[in-house]
C-alpha cells in the first residue's frame, strides 16, 4: 500500500470517528459512553484492516461480534456495548438499516451471579471509616439505593426538603422516580445545601460559577447553568476545564475518587469481601426485602424497567436463609 493511499485512509477514518462525535454530542449521550463507542468502532474498523464500515455489513459484524466471544472471551456484557457502538454506528451515523440483517454472530456466555450484599453491621463499619467528605455521598447510596453516577448527578433543586423526597432525573431506566429522603440525613444535607450554596457564590465572584446542563435544557434555560439551585450537590473541590466545550466549572466528584475512598474505607475495617460503590444499592434492595417490603414498591424505587431484574435479590435472600440451615454435624 502507497504512503499517499495510507493518509488517505487515516483521513477518512479521522473524520468519520469526528461525524460519530458529533452525533453522539448532538443526541446528549454522556462523554462515558462517547469514549466507549469511539473505542469499539476503531477496533471494529481495525479488526477489518481499517475498511471503512460503509464497505462492511452483516458478515463482517458477525465476524467480528463472533470474535469478540471466541478469541477473547469477553463478557456478554461486554459483547453487548460493542454491539450497541456498532448498532448506533450504522444506524445513526452512516444511516443504514441493520432490522433486515438479522445478525447472528455467535454469543457469549452469559452467567448468572447472584449478587454480594453487606450486612447492615457491615455497611455502618464501612459509613463510620470513609472518609468525611464523602460520608454523605456513601450514606445515600446505601439509604436510596442509588446509581454511583445517580447520586453524583444530584443537584440541589432534586432534594425536596418540604416533601421529604429526592429526585432522580435520566436514569439508566430512561425512567424518571422519586424515593423517599433519609429522615437521618435531612440536616446534613441542608448543611450540604449551604456549603455548596457558598462555594457558588465565590466561583460567580471570580469569574466561573457556571455547571453542565444538557443542551436540550440549556436552550429552554438560559441562565439555569448559573443558577444555585442547578449546582451539583457533591462538586469537586476546584474548578475544571469541560473536555467537550473546554469552559471552566466545577463538576460533580469524580466517579474514581469516589471508588478509591470506598475501597480505603473497607480495607480499613478489614472486610473480606470485594466492595463496590454498587454494593450499597444490592445491599438496600436485600434488606428492603428482609423488611418484608413487597418486590413491586423495591422495583420502583431501583428504577428497574422489568421486576425481573429486582427478582435476583429474592435469591439473595434465599441463600441467605440457606445459610440458617444447620449442619448435621451440628444437630
Amino acid at each position: 500500500m502507497s504512503l499517499k493511499l495510507k493518509v488517505y485512509i487515516m483521513e477518512v477514518k479521522k473524520k468519520l470517528l469526528d461525524i460519530v462525535r458529533e452525533k453522539i454530542r448532538f443526541k446528549h449521550y454522556s462523554i462515558s459512553t462517547e469514549k466507549t463507542y469511539i473505542h469499539w468502532i476503531k477496533c471494529y474498523i481495525f479488526f477489518h484492516n481499517k475498511k471503512h464500515p460503509i464497505e462492511m455489513g452483516k458478515f463482517e459484524i458477525e465476524q467480528y461480534l463472533t470474535n469478540l466471544a471466541v478469541e477473547s472471551k469477553v463478557s456478554p456484557t461486554t459483547q453487548n456495548q460493542a454491539f450497541s457502538a456498532i448498532l448506533f454506528l450504522y444506524k445513526e451515523v452512516l444511516g443504514v438499516d441493520m432490522s433486515k440483517w438479522n445478525i447472528q454472530a455467535l454469543r457469549a456466555q452469559e452467567r448468572k451471579h447472584i449478587p454480594v450484599v453487606l450486612t447492615k453491621e457491615e455497611i455502618m463499619k464501612i459509613l463510620g471509616a470513609i472518609n468525611k467528605d464523602y460520608s454523605l455521598l456513601v450514606h445515600l447510596m446505601y439509604g436510596c439505593g442509588l446509581r454511583m453516577n445517580e447520586v453524583l448527578s444530584l443537584r440541589i433543586k432534586d432534594i425536596d426538603f418540604g416533601f421529604d423526597k429526592i429526585y432522580i432525573w435520566d436514569s439508566k431506566s430512561l425512567k424518571d422516580r422519586t424515593i423517599p429522603l433519609p429522615l437521618k440525613l435531612k440536616q446534613q444535607l441542608l448543611s450540604q445545601v449551604e456549603i455548596v450554596t457558598q462555594v457558588h457564590l465565590q466561583d460567580l465572584k471570580d469569574g466561573y460559577g457556571t455547571v453542565f446542563i444538557p443542551y436540550s435544557l440549556e436552550k429552554k434555560y438560559p441562565n439555569s447553568k448559573s443558577e444555585t439551585k442547578w449546582q451539583f450537590l457533591f462538586p469537586m473541590n476546584k474548578v475544571s476545564k469541560d473536555p467537550r466545550s473546554d469552559t471552566v466549572r466545577r463538576h460533580h466528584v469524580h466517579p474514581k475518587t469516589l471508588g478509591r475512598n470506598i475501597k480505603v474505607a473497607s480495607q480499613k475495617v478489614n472486610l473480606n469481601k470485594r466492595v463496590t460503590s454498587h454494593i450499597f444499592r444490592h445491599s438496600y434492595a436485600t434488606h428492603l426485602l428482609q423488611a418484608g417490603i413487597d418486590l413491586r414498591s423495591i422495583q420502583e424505587l431501583l428504577g428497574h424497567k422489568s421486576v425481573e431484574t429486582t427478582m435476583i435479590y429474592t435469591h439473595v435472600v434465599s441463600e441467605m436463609n440457606k445459610a440458617k440451615v444447620m449442619s448435621p454435624l451440628d444437630f
